[in-house]
This record gives C-alpha cells, sequence and structure tokens, in this order.
C-alpha cells in the first residue's frame, strides 16, 4: 500500500538529542558514583522510556535514587537542549521534499518534544500533530503510540511508514503493522534490519525512500 502519512520519531531523528541526552545522563549519575561511557549509555538508552532507564542505573549503583532524580535530570536536559541541541542534518531539506502528512510520536513528554521542536525551529512543522507515549500510558516496543497517532491522523496503519532510529521503535512499528524506515549509523544497521527495517544513512536519502513505498 502506497505510503500516506509519515509518522516521525523525535529523538535521534527530528533532533540530534541522543548524544547530548545521554552525555548529560552519564555526567549527572557521576555525582551519584556510577561511571558510564557515553557510547554504552546510548546503546543501553536509546528510545527507552524513563522509567526503564532508571531502573536501570539503580540496579548498577545497587541503591535507589532520591525522589528527584528524574525531574533534575529533566531540567538539566532542557538546559542543555536549550544551550546545544540541533536538527538532525539534512532533515529540513527532506521534509521540504515530503509532500505527505506528518506528524510525532515520541516515547518523552509531550513537553520535551515540544522543546527540542521548538528551539531546532522544526515545531511549526508538526505543531498540533504530536503525540506522546505519556499521553496513553503505552511505551514503544508496543505499537499503541503509533496506532494512536494513525487513527488521530485519520489514516489506517497499512498506510502508515515510520522513520526510526531504535531497536524498540522498530519493533513497535513493526507490531503496528506498518512499513518501517530504519535511520541508522552502517555499523548498526543489522540491529535495526534483524527488527524488520528497511535502514537508510542519511536523510538526503528519505524523500526518495518514501515515494518507493
Amino acid at each position: 500500500m502506497q505510503t500516506k502519512l509519515v509518522i516521525f520519531d523525535c529523538d535521534g531523528v527530528l533532533v540530534d538529542s541522543e548524544g547530548l541526552g545521554n552525555r548529560v545522563l552519564v555526567e549527572f549519575v557521576a555525582e551519584f558514583g556510577l561511571a558510564m561511557k557515553l557510547e554504552e549509555a546510548i546503546l543501553l538508552f536509546k528510545g527507552c522510556k524513563m522509567a526503564d532507564c532508571v531502573a536501570v542505573i539503580e540496579q548498577r549503583l545497587g541503591k535507589k535514587m532520591p525522589p528527584d532524580f528524574v525531574t533534575q535530570l529533566r531540567t538539566l536536559t532542557a538546559e542543555a537542549f536549550e544551550r546545544e541541541l540541533r536538527p538532525v542534518e539534512g532533515i529540513e531539506a527532506a521534509l521540504d521534499k515530503i509532500n505527505l502528512p506528518i506528524c510525532v510520536a515520541s516515547s518523552g513528554p509531550p513537553e520535551k518534544i515540544k522543546l527540542a521542536l521548538r528551539v531546532t525551529n522544526l515545531l511549526p512543522r508538526f505543531e498540533g500533530r504530536i503525540f506522546s507515549s505519556y499521553q496513553i500510558g503505552s511505551w514503544k516496543p508496543a505499537p499503541d503510540l503509533f496506532l494512536y497517532a494513525a487513527k488521530n491522523m485519520g489514516f489506517r496503519p497499512p498506510s502508515c511508514t515510520v522513520v526510526e532510529d531504535s531497536v524498540l521503535g522498530v519493533r513497535a512499528g513493526v507490531a503496528a503493522g506498518m512499513e518501517v524506515l530504519g535511520y541508522t549509523e552502517q555499523s548498526e544497521a543489522h540491529l535495526l534490519e534483524g527488527f524488520g527495517a528497511r535502514v537508510f544513512y542519511s536523510m538526503h536519502q528519505l524523500p526518495s525512500l518514501l515515494s518507493h513505498y
């Protein structure tokens, strides 16, 4: 079936936030005595909901994090986004060429998604078409968020294409019965391909890939 709606993940797909957000996390957990490499954090936490990230941190430390840990981390992340966040290279040119309805479906809280899109000047493209796991209480790899986005946009799942960068997101898109394009580096292509994504390495490729569906 021809693609009629493109559903974008946010972190790592629209905004170049995976390295930045995980750098903040690594620096913050170091204050509690947990040493992690940035590459390890990205591998562990890409696409994960916050509760699962905290569970891993607590397991490694062997103790509970303070009650305001998540609030502090979100504040530090927001400050870093305001200072440093950039759009994914090539995404603006790609969006200019995509003549299809688009929306965002992300595991992050709505305010984090909107902040990320605002500071990268992408918000006007997606205003009113932002869907968050926090709105429905269901996180990837469950298909619910993508199904929720498609329903609200007025499209059936088989006519939707998901653009994702994480294994959890790819699994969610496949489970929703949608085509999945996996944006990744060549060294990690096998991870996304193994779960059913058609991988690509540059956002400049995206418009032509969508036209083939």
